[in-house]
């Protein structure tokens, strides 16, 4: 089953990034000037962010649900980042590299499964989850850190016209 790898919106970071550092506090946040890479995973475009860029660290509720799954946790994003990336059936870069808990939700916020893989191992795990017809969702963590790093939905092309949607970004260097 064709799937789209999704980035979270950027527009609900935006205020953060003309903040000062002292205000940026105030928030929760924190601004970080990339120094290694990997090690500074962009939730928005869901790539390693580039030496000399910058992050903000941030407490973000990845999953909202009102049910004992609700949870946020600590994310980076690179200050300035205005477009999310929607990938389909392309796993990015940053996913592929480590090993990743993929979690399985139902349309109402429960977990159904879950499973560690490697992430060059991701796409046959996310195809076989989504033949469980309970799974709505899916979410991609980091397994050592347990960081979100993306939402995963099944694809469905509705559009009109015939045309295809882009498989992959190119201004984010997505590669196939």
């Amino acid at each position: 089953m064709p799937f789209r790898v999704l980035g979270i919106d950027p527009g609900q970071f935006s205020y953060l990034y003309e903040l000062s550092d002292a205000d940026l506090a105030a928030e929760g946040a924190k601004r970080y000037v990339v120094d290694s890479k990997p090690g500074f995973p962009n939730r928005v475009e869901v790539r390693d962010m580039n030496i000399g860029e910058h992050a903000i660290l941030l407490n973000y509720e990845y999953q909202p649900a009102d049910t004992p799954y609700r949870s946020r946790h600590a994310i980076f994003v690179r200050e300035g980042a205005h477009r999310a990336l929607d990938a389909i059936d392309v796993i990015p870069d940053v996913l592929r590299v480590c090993p990743i808990s993929l979690r399985g939700f139902s349309e109402n916020g429960e977990m159904v499964d879950a499973n560690l893989v490697d992430g060059d191992a991701l796409a046959p795990l996310i195809e076989q989850f989504f033949e469980n017809p309970a799974i709505a969702y899916l979410q991609a963590h980091y397994a050592k850190r347990g960081c979100y790093a993306a939402r995963i939905v099944p694809f469905r092309n509705d559009r009109q016209d015939g045309q295809d949607i882009p498989y992959w970004d190119r201004d984010l260097g997505i590669r196939l």
